[in-house]
């Protein structure tokens, strides 16, 4: 079993591209090498094959960190879990459910009004998952580019403290610790803990 994330950056030509590509491509490699693991294809569209499904939802949330610490720019993704059937030399090429699933569900987010959403072989799954989502994305959607840039400083060095975190970027413990409370960061690691959880459940 595997995930794949199919993805594409949400008002990418009202910036000049390499601001978030950047960071796109920073977190895409973090992941492995294209074109096996991660490609971009019509300019600002991506896919990338996650190989421990259990790792994809925070991956997703790491790439809209990222992205949203750019002025103006939001993402939106498409998690499939299922199989992969034939492994191709190129992502994009590759198939399974987990690719159908992923496909599937990335063209229907603009018509759910919905930039982040799951599809899986497992109906109840989706359904219960994409309710968290729904409710994740309130705060999601709306974080500044501070906030989402401490997010992805935060999910990047999960074992560092605040204080840590702070010196890192050169501004307070307390600065820190508000800025993530204001993205509400504890409560969709929570998500996340839930969705790795109900999908330990289903292997």
């Amino acid at each position: 079993m595997v995930a794949v994330i199919t993805g594409d950056v949400i008002n990418s030509k009202k910036s000049p591209p390499r601001i978030w590509l950047t960071p796109l491509k920073r977190e895409l490699n973090n992941i492995g090498k294209t074109p096996k693991i991660w490609e971009i294809y019509r300019g600002d569209s991506f896919q990338v094959v996650i190989n421990k499904p259990e790792e994809a939802l925070l991956t997703a949330m790491k790439l809209k960190a990222s992205l949203k610490s750019v002025k103006g720019i939001n993402v939106r993704m498409a998690i499939g879990i299922g199989t992969r059937t034939y492994n191709a030399a190129n992502v994009t090429e590759s198939n399974g459910s987990a690719f159908v699933n992923s496909g599937e569900k990335f063209e229907m987010l603009k018509q759910e009004k919905q930039n982040l959403a799951i599809k899986s072989d497992w109906l109840q799954f989706d359904i219960e998952m994409n309710l968290y989502l729904k409710l994740a994305l309130i705060a999601m959607n709306n974080w500044t580019v501070n906030a989402a840039e401490i997010v992805a400083i935060a999910m990047e060095n999960p074992e560092k403290s605040q204080h840590q975190l702070g010196k890192m970027i050169g501004i307070k413990q307390s600065a820190i610790s508000a800025r993530l409370s204001r993205a509400y960061y504890e409560e969709i690691m929570e998500v996340n803990e839930m969705y790795q959880s109900k999908l330990k459940s289903l292997k």
